[in-house]
């Protein structure tokens, strides 16, 4: 087994990196963009380290955001996953896309409502989104 130490991997062409094992198998698709937000009051990114391939965040309505990626994908097929710290009332927080495109993916935040209940679109003040996929 051989150990490679670098600061920075860098492909030839635009493409994002390929790793692939022995047999020449792709085994690791890497993040393409994440972010942490609070999206109650005026919604802003979280302090710190917490964008990547993501320049904007737009406030829709209650829960409905809208992030534009710095970098535009080829075509809109990537995974988008949203999520919210749990909540006292709501044992889960989380969010869903409602329109996928290649400079931007909107998605709507809440809860699931719980047992037999209907969730609703909430203002999470501590959330998150990872995309997935094509780079």
């Amino acid at each position: 087994m051989s150990t490679i130490n670098v600061d920075t991997i860098q492909t030839l062409t635009s493409a994002a990196p390929v790793f692939k094992n022995s047999s020449g198998t792709e085994k690791i698709k890497g993040v393409t963009a994440f972010a942490v937000f609070d999206g109650s009051g005026t919604v802003a990114f979280k302090s710190g380290n917490t964008t990547f391939n993501i320049s904007s965040l737009t406030d829709n309505g209650t829960g409905d955001y809208t992030f534009s990626f710095t970098n535009a994908f080829a075509a809109g097929n990537y995974v988008a996953i949203g999520a919210g710290v749990f909540g006292t009332s709501h044992t889960f927080n989380g969010g869903s896309i409602r329109t996928r495109a290649t400079t931007s993916v909107r998605m709507v935040f809440g809860t699931s409502g719980g047992v037999n209940s209907v969730g609703f679109a909430s203002d999470l003040t501590d959330a998150s989104i990872t995309i997935i996929g094509e780079g």
